[in-house]
């Protein structure tokens, strides 16, 4: 494969996008919000070659693994704080759509998790984590997408896999470069929260296991149902025996078909 060099699409740059290079970094997000910190108001991309304190939602591990890539994006005040939480599915779409633009075959075999994984036959390929923090009237947010390139932990409690284990023959850096390009497309639809519907429909299309069984464990509840959808504001729709269900924050896994009546 010919070698490309890590760098930020022509459509990142004519928006006014950064990025921010490194060669290992504890954490993109941490680093991101650092720098935000320090004054950076500019959207910037931090990209790290290795990341060795990285985490993801829950506090699991998301380290190592040289050939993946490790990104945050770093936005100012880029919506009301009741809509931020929306940025899982911008960025659960822009990265559909940049994998597709590199390999159009897997539309079939990728699809989205509710809230913000990314799954490549049934398997996790990509998860990504919101953080965001408030100084004043200024809110900053990290988005922070984990993507298994060239490599996939095997220590999970669920099924992981990469984009090159999966036969998809793409490198980090053409990863990034497409991811960059379709992030700018996917705000601009979101529009600080005003296209949500829009992002919304889009996600569903792409939804894992809609319309099946699912179970959701919420705090210290286990809520058996069947995925019916999205609200209007991005929670997880369950029809359950006892009626239905909205799911604001906890993880989602099938259920065996037939265990929910």
């Amino acid at each position: 494969m010919q070698d490309v060099v890590l760098t930020l699409s022509e459509t990142a740059q004519a928006a006014g996008f950064q990025l921010v290079h490194l060669a290992e970094v504890g954490s993109t997000n941490a680093e991101a919000l650092a720098r935000g910190a320090a004054g950076e108001t500019q959207p910037t991309w931090v990209v790290a070659d290795r990341q060795t304190a990285g985490k993801g939602r829950w506090g699991r591990s998301w380290t190592g693994f040289d050939g993946n890539l490790f990104a945050t994006l770093l936005l100012t005040d880029p919506a009301p704080a009741a809509r931020i939480a929306e940025l899982c599915f911008v960025s659960a779409l822009a990265l559909d759509d940049a994998l597709l633009t590199l390999a159009p075959d897997l539309e079939s075999r990728f699809k989205v998790k509710w809230p913000n994984d990314a799954l490549l036959d049934g398997a996790k390929v990509s998860g990504t984590l919101i953080e965001a923090t408030t100084r004043g009237a200024t809110t900053q947010v990290a988005i922070g997408i984990g993507v298994n390139v060239a490599h996939h932990p095997g220590d999970m409690p669920y099924p992981t896999q990469s984009l090159n284990g999966a036969g998809i023959a793409v490198d980090r850096d053409q990863v990034f470069a497409a991811l960059s390009r379709s992030m700018v497309t996917a705000l601009a639809i979101w529009r600080r929260g005003q296209g949500f519907n829009a992002i919304r429909a889009g996600w569903l299309a792409r939804a894992h296991n809609l319309g099946g069984p699912m179970v959701a464990k919420s705090g210290d509840r286990r809520i058996e149902g069947v995925f019916v959808g999205l609200d209007a504001e991005g929670r997880l729709l369950l029809d359950t025996p006892d009626g239905r269900e909205m799911i604001t924050v906890g993880e989602v896994v099938p259920a065996l078909a037939g265990t929910v009546h």
